[in-house]
């Protein structure tokens, strides 16, 4: 739903924000089952928003939101950055510019209740059946999949209940869709 002042669209904020994969020795990824909007009550990879007044770097929040949701202390060196997602008009509330890491090395973090949510262990295969964001059941995770330990950048736009999407890096493999 689009909001209208005196008939004019009115400005969506825009929000940056990460999301961190991480994995552990079996291979099973990390879930958070969030428990505060956005996407309340449905799985995502650790992650929040960068603190813009601080002048915090995507990095840096990584590094901070892996802290404060799963207890591990870990450096950039850890870290590698797997995709950069654009998202326009996301439930028509807001645009999102998302930073995604990848832990490189498997860790190990135990499940259990946070002040986020839910932390989760689960097997790649059932991500797929699990009460996930359509942007990232049909975008985001298979971008990421094919992707993994490489880079990606992709810009889906979300308004009007239909998502249009194109990957926009690497450019040696553009593509285009539209969903909905």
């Amino acid at each position: 739903m689009i909001i209208y002042h005196h008939g004019v669209p009115k400005p969506l904020p825009y929000l940056i924000s990460v999301l961190c994969y991480l994995f552990d020795a079996q291979g099973r990824a990390l879930l958070l089952r969030r428990g505060r909007p956005p996407n309340r009550g449905l799985y995502s990879p650790v992650g929040g928003k960068l603190k813009q007044a601080d002048g915090e770097s995507p990095t840096d929040c990584a590094l901070r939101e892996i802290r404060e949701e799963t207890g591990l202390v870990l450096t950039a060196g850890d870290l590698h950055l797997t995709g950069i997602v654009s998202e326009h008009g996301y439930e028509d509330q807001a645009h999102w510019l998302m930073f995604l890491y990848e832990v490189i090395a498997p860790v190990s973090v135990e499940p259990g209740q946070i002040d986020e949510g839910r932390l989760e262990w689960h097997d790649p295969a059932s991500i797929d059946r699990l009460p996930i964001p359509q942007t990232d059941r049909q975008i985001i995770w298979p971008l990421f999949w094919k992707f993994r330990k490489k880079h990606f950048m992709v810009h889906i736009n979300c308004q009007g209940g239909t998502m249009r999407w194109s990957l926009q890096q690497p450019v040696s493999e553009v593509s285009t869709g539209v969903i909905g």
